[in-house]
């Protein structure tokens, strides 16, 4: 499953290559405003952070929300309290788009994360040029040699990279890399199968001073409280937010 969504991406963004030169896209990402300091908005403090997710559909859920205006859901997740906002931007199965990005970036003042299949550069600029501070990279879904290589361009264009592990081997690639931000999905993105104990077993291994985000398999404060008693920092969350009302639920788990 992983590598169809990593080869549907690529041949995505190859596709959008065609119309929008590399240099083109180069060139808007180095002319774009700086990227928020994604690290300060989601350091450790006496309560849960949450980066909210605009996420229509997964491979493993079907459609979830149709989601018209991105730009109106990012907007509530930024007045519940949310301290960054992912869209996901993966058009194939999740339904999203960079447009997506784009919209929730003019509209809001908090971080917004890129939460796609990233494998090439082209996607970096692509990211910033849409006004991104955060990009995810998978490292089940990379070579070690090209996670440097992205990890390192996306640090130098001032975004933030997010780094997920499924594993505590992914998760040692993780701080080898010098990751500052380590998420730690509860879903194998291989199988798609959950596993919700996984953060707690692997979180002693990420040092201190690197901010440590539990990923999938939140869906109610007790879920929430589960992965802050396990030392998480923050928690992302997509299916409950958007199946419900987005503040409501928001300040919920903010009270963690």
């Amino acid at each position: 499953m992983l590598e169809d969504l990593l080869a549907g991406s690529l041949e995505d963004a190859a596709t959008r290559k065609l119309t929008r030169p590399f240099a083109e896209v180069e060139a808007d990402a180095l002319a774009a405003r700086p990227a928020l300091d994604a690290l300060a908005a989601l350091a450790p403090a006496d309560h849960i952070k949450v980066i909210a997710e605009v996420k229509r559909a997964s491979p493993s859920r079907g459609d979830l929300a149709e989601i018209p205006e991105p730009q109106d859901l990012a907007t509530q997740y930024e007045a519940g309290g949310a301290s960054a906002v992912s869209v996901l931007t993966e058009e194939r199965k999740f339904k999203g788009s960079l447009a997506d990005l784009e919209a929730v970036r003019k509209s809001i003042s908090i971080p917004v994360l890129r939460k796609d299949f990233i494998g090439d550069e082209y996607q970096v600029f692509e990211a910033r040029a849409a006004g991104a501070d955060l990009v995810l990279l998978i490292v089940a879904a990379l070579e070690q040699p090209r996670l440097e290589r992205l990890h390192d361009l996306i640090r130098e264009l001032g975004m933030t990279p997010l780094v997920e592990a499924h594993s505590d081997t992914e998760v040692a690639l993780a701080v080898d890399l010098g990751a500052q931000l380590i998420g730690v999905n509860a879903r194998d993105l291989r199988t798609f199968e959950l596993d919700r104990d996984l953060f707690g077993r692997v979180a002693d291994q990420i040092p201190a001073g690197v901010t440590r985000v539990a990923e999938s398999a939140v869906l109610n404060v007790a879920d929430v409280e589960h992965y802050r008693s396990a030392g998480a920092d923050a928690v992302l969350v997509g299916e409950a937010l958007v199946t419900s009302d987005p503040i409501a639920t928001l300040q919920s788990y903010l009270s963690v």
